[in-house]
């Protein structure tokens, strides 16, 4: 016999196990007791195949309900991920923001001596590595001297008026993550006449 003339279940090793395996993927139903006359057999096959049908029908909306119960698993789990990465760096940026003010601070000093300039000039170069990191992370400093006065992004400590106010001066500076304000920058206040 060549390898061409062979048939599936001519007795081949693995044609039982073939046999088996594809039984067993798909579970057959019994078939019906059909009568010798066929006219009469059409009925029972047409019940028989509304039968599978409805088998069907009910098999693939279970598969489509599981298939959209883990579509919105794997949402909530995304967004739940994504909310527990941006607490955790608000978390840091929040830690790191005194560090930012004791930068401010000793960058806002005068240099009086080559020694304190080469300092500063290290502290300056340190400073923009740190605000380069924090801004990939979504940091970004409030503008504020010569801004009008936002009161969703500026704390007034000092000045006032009753006309339109604008920023004179910053005490202190305020920062936003992700566009959403973490400190408020604490600032001077004037009318715009009086600036």
């Amino acid at each position: 016999m060549t390898p061409e003339e062979l048939q599936p279940g001519d007795g081949l090793p693995g044609d039982e196990a073939a046999g088996r395996e594809e039984a067993a993927d798909t579970p057959a139903a019994p078939p019906p007791d059909l009568p010798d006359d066929p006219a009469e057999a059409v009925p029972v096959l047409i019940e028989a195949l509304m039968e599978s049908r409805a088998a069907l029908e009910s098999r693939t909306d279970d598969l489509q309900r599981v298939a959209a119960e883990f579509d919105n698993f794997r949402k909530r789990s995304a967004r739940e991920r994504d909310d527990l990465v941006a607490r955790a760096t608000q978390r840091l940026v929040e830690a790191l923001l005194p560090v930012l003010d004791s930068f401010d601070g000793a960058l806002a000093h005068e240099a009086g001596t080559p020694g304190e300039e080469a300092m500063l000039g290290g502290m300056q170069g340190t400073y923009q590595q740190l605000m380069t990191v924090l801004a990939a992370e979504g940091l970004a400093v409030v503008p504020s001297v010569g801004e009008p006065f936002d009161p969703a992004v500026h704390e007034a400590v000092m000045g006032g008026g009753d006309g339109h106010l604008v920023v004179t001066a910053e005490m202190r500076r305020g920062y936003t993550l992700g566009g959403r304000v973490i400190r408020p920058a604490m600032v001077q206040v004037a009318d715009e006449d009086e600036a």
